[in-house]
């Protein structure tokens, strides 16, 4: 009795002590909110911008809370950035925008929204100043939107063109005698290439140079015009890396200026024509932002980011899962408000069956309204599967596209299990065929034919419908397929991308396909806010096993990612090749 009573009394203690913190958390949480923000006159807006940047925010209740982590550097949404510096170029109490960027963890194609969307900004009249301990090639090509860009006198600055990194597990799998299984149809599919190769193939090592010279060679002609320099001179500077120090930055006119942070903020607070400078963080000014519009027309822009699965997924999850999606857009095609939808694409593809079900309702959508594909980061195999079903597809340069190609891959894990793990299988069948997705034992030549078969008629279909998309003929498509990626630009010219723009030119280009003129607002989904429970042990979960990862692998962490994809890696895939690092 003693026992049963000391046991129920101490869960009865656990019990109370876990109400307690909750409802304490939600009292925190709750003094953190609300106020109503207020923002000085001749202030500057501090966009700092050395953190991850998504296509668009979602709502964290315990950020500025230390116990959930809530000072550690939470993603940035591109939606509410543009968002908040479109707001600041007509605040008559913004001065400018001080723009401090290192190490921006976004895409290339991310940073050109931001660029477009910072040089809009100085055209309202305003200035933008950039300052950096160290800038990477990302960093500094944002910064380079500025019309004044500072440097730390003992900082660093690179500036020597673009690279790929491609990382290979075929000896990894050779250690532990784990033997894929693959099945691919395009001599450019090369997603499968680090599971059967140590280092790239020809063809891959083709594609990818073409597609960083095109790249590399936005990157050049966007700097040259920004800093009024020729545009063969900004090469040389690239191509031998004549950019050592910072003094030799400020020598070739890459930067105006080397400067401490305190000599930076003073010569802001100047030309802010103030005597106390006053920084506002966009954390702070972006509560100021609020949806603009009152029409009743409504522009609904459905973001597409992450790798594409199967089934039901929120927000929060970084994946694009299809009947969730399919859930939106249909809610959006009924909705008598919303004469126009605009699919933002942020993705490297993934199952070619969700992404097939996602082509389906975008289709069926565009029978009864304008839909727009406007290409992020990326777009590409099941990304492009889904912006082949819109009407007009808007890319960016640096978009990487394409990719139109299927692979199959399965394991064959049997000598890793009985020789490493001492375990073995049997199967036991009715008819001439076992399974077909097993790892207990290799394929056989049958089975194989049937994975090469199927893998054939996935890629047939996408070739067909993309064909059918684009008003082309199937072998057309095919002459620019094969699982090939290209560039934005480079897609452009092969007809598979309309329009070379930003996020705001593929609004315009739905607005007028609706003919809404001006009379027309912009609302971004999913709009997904979990309960309050939801979000503690989502955030639990997060900083416990995510972000101490991420803390222990530092720059590393993208090792860890890659191995991660490597399990979802099971069965028929429309994915673009590899997770491409382009730094």
């Amino acid at each position: 009795m003693n026992f049963f009573k000391s046991f129920f009394a101490s869960c009865l203690g656990s019990i109370v002590a876990m109400v307690v913190v909750i409802f304490g958390l939600i009292w925190i949480i709750s003094l953190s909110g609300g106020d109503e923000v207020l923002i000085d006159d001749n202030s500057v807006l501090h966009l700092d911008l050395d953190v991850p940047i998504v296509e668009t925010e979602r709502e964290d209740p315990f950020a500025g809370v230390p116990f959930f982590g809530g000072d550690a550097p939470r993603p940035v949404g591109l939606a509410q950035l543009r968002q908040a510096i479109q707001k600041a170029k007509d605040d008559q109490k913004v001065k400018g925008i001080y723009l401090t960027v290192s190490s921006p963890q976004a895409g290339y194609a991310v940073i050109e929204e931001l660029r477009k969307a910072i040089l809009d900004f100085r055209t309202g009249g305003k200035w933008v100043i950039a300052f950096s301990e160290g800038m990477t090639e990302q960093a500094y090509y944002l910064a380079s939107s500025a019309d004044k860009i500072y440097l730390h006198p003992e900082g660093d600055l690179e500036f020597n063109g673009l690279a790929i990194d491609v990382t290979f597990f075929k000896r990894l799998f050779d250690k532990l005698e784990i033997k894929p299984e693959i099945f691919r149809v395009g001599e450019f599919k090369s997603a499968v290439e680090p599971f059967m190769l140590e280092k790239m193939s020809e063809q891959n090592r083709l594609q990818l140079t073409e597609l960083i010279e095109s790249l590399n060679d936005q990157v050049i002609s966007s700097v040259a015009s920004a800093r009024n320099l020729p545009v063969e001179r900004v090469k040389e500077i690239s191509d031998k890396m004549l950019v050592h120090n910072p003094a030799q930055a400020k020598e070739v006119g890459l930067i105006d200026s080397l400067a401490y942070a305190d000599q930076v903020e003073d010569i802001i607070r100047k030309r802010a024509g103030v005597d106390k400078l006053s920084l506002v963080k966009y954390s702070k000014y972006s509560k100021t932002v609020t949806q603009t519009g009152t029409s009743k027309n409504e522009v609904a822009v459905i973001v597409a980011e992450g790798t594409i699965v199967s089934g039901k997924a929120d927000a929060s999850r970084g994946v694009i899962a299809s009947e969730s999606f399919i859930k939106v857009l249909r809610k959006a095609r009924e909705d008598e408000d919303v004469k126009a939808v605009v699919l933002r694409i942020n993705s490297p593809g993934g199952s070619s069956l969700a992404s097939d079900a996602m082509w389906r309702e975008i289709t069926l959508t565009s029978q009864s309204k304008p839909v727009i594909a406007s290409m992020s980061d990326y777009a590409a195999s099941g990304g492009y599967y889904m912006a082949m079903g819109c009407d007009t597809i808007v890319a960016q340069p640096h978009t990487i596209t394409g990719s139109i190609g299927v692979f199959s891959v399965l394991y064959d894990a049997s000598g890793f299990l009985g020789n490493k793990l001492g375990i073995t299988s049997e199967e036991l069948k009715t008819g001439e065929i076992g399974e077909l997705v097993t790892i207990s034992r290799p394929l056989n030549e049958v089975e194989r034919s049937i994975w090469q078969q199927r893998t054939e008629e996935v890629y047939d279909t996408f070739t067909k419908k993309a064909a059918e998309g684009r008003k082309t003929t199937q072998d057309a498509i095919k002459a620019v397929a094969s699982g090939r990626v290209w560039s934005g630009l480079q897609a452009k010219e092969r007809g598979l991308v309309d329009i070379i723009g930003t996020f705001e030119d593929a609004v315009k280009v739905a607005a007028a396909a609706a003919d809404l003129k001006d009379d027309y607002k912009v609302r971004i989904y999913p709009r997904y806010t979990p309960s309050l429970f939801e979000q503690i042990a989502t955030k639990i979960e997060e900083d416990n096993e995510e972000n101490a990862i991420r803390a222990q692998l530092g720059e590393y962490y993208y090792l860890y990612q890659q191995m991660k994809e490597v399990k979802s890696y099971q069965g028929t895939q429309a994915r673009m090749p590899y997770s491409l690092r382009i730094h």
